[in-house]
């Protein structure tokens, strides 16, 4: 069973008299520097001059430094820029700023896991990942709840690193949900797999089959579009909320039987089969060789599948259906 931290759990006195400093100020930095303000630390953030980020971190009443001033002024940094971007922001203002005992924090393990950056041994590497997206972090704090989040040491120079995840993950609200304990390697491959084989590539596909399936069957497209696109947020609403079983229990009995039986046939062990080998693509480390040199090109690939996107019939009616129910977001 994971070992999973409560918020009862956990003593932040071990950063209360540390500064930290949040580097980038766009939603996942945001949201951390907001809350760890609020419960009661030093923040001050790093971010480039004259960005748009580092305006509204002005205004929001924080000091705001050139990245590497703020690396050099903290105990412990947050790096939360883009996971593109962040091996040439560690090279020029990070790395030169790590002096021995100092605390690096990651909110993702890519970079580390796949050897982009490699921190020093005299200082602690750990890593405090949020399960959502930075405004979810922000409102869940608001409201008095958390977003769960897992915590994980990479270098444990000074004996200290996982008392400080788990104070950070405390301070952003994330222990209220809970902090499940992980290592770089865990967080990094799963959140890959799951992104490409769930959550964003499975499930686009999904639908957009789906959508094609009707359509080519002679249904309207609008009308497909509803059953296969629009009301999949109401069945994820319900999983969310329920599980499987939850959301089954509230689908009539028609649906239920149906899933049960069709599913399996649609999504079979060859599906299972596919998802593996794209995960032993990310295990080897092939999926973020392509990755980075995609990006380093300029991402052409990402460019040209996008725009094939926009085109693809299902988005055309979709934007229209949005708009027509203003949901246009």
């Amino acid at each position: 069973m994971a070992r999973i931290f409560l918020e009862s759990e956990i003593d932040t006195s071990i950063i209360e008299n540390e500064t930290i400093a949040v580097i980038g100020y766009g939603s996942q930095g945001r949201a951390q520097a907001l809350n760890l303000r609020d419960s009661g630390f030093k923040v001050i953030v790093g971010a480039r001059e004259n960005g748009a980020s580092r305006k509204r971190a002005r205004e929001e009443g924080f000091e705001v430094y050139e990245i590497s001033k703020a690396a050099e002024m903290a105990s412990i940094i947050l790096l939360l820029v883009p996971d593109m971007v962040q091996p040439k922001v560690y090279e020029e203002h990070i790395e030169p700023s790590l002096s021995e005992g100092k605390s690096l924090c990651f909110a993702h393990g890519f970079n580390v896991h796949f050897g982009l950056i490699r921190p020093p041994k005299y200082v602690d590497v750990f890593m405090v990942a949020p399960k959502g997206p930075g405004v979810k972090v922000r409102e869940a704090f608001l409201e008095g709840r958390g977003v769960p989040a897992l915590v994980a040491v990479h270098n444990d120079y000074t004996g200290k690193a996982l008392q400080k995840a788990l104070a950070i993950a405390k301070g952003i609200g994330c222990a209220r949900a809970g902090a499940i304990l992980t290592t770089f390697k865990e967080e990094t491959e799963t959140d890959l797999i799951g992104e490409q084989c769930v959550l964003v590539g499975g499930l686009m596909e999904l639908i957009k089959k789906g959508f094609e399936v009707l359509v080519e069957l002679g249904y309207q497209p609008e009308v497909a579009y509803f059953e296969v696109c629009n009301e999949a947020k109401l069945i994820m609403d319900l999983i969310f909320s329920g599980g499987l079983s939850g959301m089954l229990k509230n689908v009539s009995e028609t649906a239920r039987y149906g899933g049960l039986t069709v599913g399996p046939k649609v999504i079979d062990d060859s599906v299972k089969e596919r998802m593996k080998e794209a995960a032993r693509r990310v295990q080897d480390g092939s999926f973020a060789r392509e990755w980075v040199e995609e990006y380093s090109s300029g991402t052409p690939k990402l460019k040209r599948l996008l725009a094939d996107l926009e085109k693809h019939q299902l988005e055309v009616v979709g934007r229209e259906m949005r708009k027509l129910l203003s949901l246009e977001g």
